[in-house]
């Protein structure tokens, strides 16, 4: 029996959970194979290792211990989907490259670890004849077709701590609170985090906000005299006067202006009398170990990715729907996001608990 030679890249955004899912993977491949029927071929820094042959034989030893740990063992990069088929200054024909890595390399599949941007490449290199898997990796929450991303809970547990220590702190000093939490098109974490934290204004992507009906929540807060507030603010929110612009009008005055969180607190700020502050606690919410639930389905997903491969379903990502771990086609996904709905489920559940989304 020929060994089979599998390649694994981890892209875009770390998060927890990475490692978990390459362990998960392999294990689980040299259970359904045997060890000695496995080469795991590990590829750095993402897309960038597979363009630039960045790509070593590992040893079954090198997978022990990682499950807890966070970050990626093999590194990771952004490598925007819009540039990949652009050849640019460096005169690299990036596509071709990865094609000519893969087949340099002797690999029979393909695993690509990310969120959107990861998948419409691993589509594209599917469409080229690679035998590809993707499995969902974003702390947003936001890939079409799965109910849940790992690193997605580990993320949540974190900012809903954040949260619940700046509860304490604006108490003492009667202050609002504006802390903004990752998830520039998807408002998922801050939207679960908020709830969970207990937050007394969500402001999310998906529904763009009135800075005086955010004022008024304010007030109306302290008029019942709760001398603070706390405000869960994603940093890709909008107010409904940009909402009106054009989706490129918008980039334009975003990349002048910055995101609308320090705004919003000097706004509040001026326009109740009320001391207010900002907290970003930024990339902390992808650092370090994952929480038990996202190893489980972590651990679940590369195992199913390890079925996949035995079984020959390439051109696919694995996913989570409706409690089981099953897969679609990548196909069927890529370029496609998952947003929160206005009127759905967990954004009823926030108004009826008098939550105010700025609206």
């Amino acid at each position: 029996m020929a060994k089979k030679r599998i390649g694994i890249l981890t892209s875009g955004g770390d998060c927890p959970g990475l490692n978990a899912t390459i362990r998960g993977v392999v294990k689980a491949c040299y259970e359904r194979m045997g060890e000695d029927n496995v080469e795991i071929v590990g590829i750095s820094n993402g897309y960038y290792g597979l363009i630039h042959g960045l790509c070593r034989t590992m040893q079954p030893s090198e997978f022990s211990g990682i499950l807890t740990q966070g970050g990626t063992i093999l590194g990771t990069k952004r490598q925007p989907f819009k540039m990949m088929t652009v050849i640019g200054e460096d005169n690299v024909d990036k596509v071709k490259n990865m094609k000519e890595t893969y087949k340099k390399e002797r690999l029979d599949c393909l695993l690509t670890l990310g969120g959107n941007g990861t998948h419409k490449t691993s589509a594209l290199l599917a469409d080229e004849g690679l035998n590809v898997i993707g499995l969902p990796k974003t702390i947003d929450n936001d890939l079409f077709g799965t109910d849940v991303t790992f690193g997605f809970h580990t993320a949540v547990d974190i900012a809903t701590d954040v949260l619940d220590r700046l509860h304490t702190t604006a108490a003492s000093h009667s202050r609002i609170i504006v802390c903004e939490i990752m998830g520039n098109k998807a408002g998922w974490l801050t939207l679960y985090a908020g709830i969970a934290g207990g937050a007394d204004i969500i402001l999310l992507p998906e529904i763009p906000y009135d800075i005086d009906s955010v004022c008024s929540a304010v007030v109306k807060r302290a008029q019942k005299g709760k001398a603070f507030s706390i405000l869960a603010v994603a940093e890709g929110v909008f107010d409904t006067k940009t909402a009106k612009l054009k989706k490129k009008e918008r980039e334009a005055y975003r990349a002048e202006n910055g995101n609308d969180t320090a705004r919003i607190a000097a706004q509040i700020e001026k326009n109740t009398g009320i001391e207010a502050r900002v907290c970003v606690p930024g990339h902390m919410l992808r650092g370090g170990t994952p929480s038990a639930y996202d190893r489980l389905l972590a651990t679940q997903f590369g195992v199913h990715a390890a079925k996949l491969i035995a079984e020959e379903k390439f051109g696919r990502t694995v996913a989570y729907v409706d409690g089981k771990v099953t897969a679609n086609k990548l196909a069927d996904i890529a370029g496609k996001k998952k947003l929160v709905d206005p009127k759905g489920q967990e954004v009823q559940t926030a108004r009826d608990l008098g939550i105010s989304f700025g609206d």
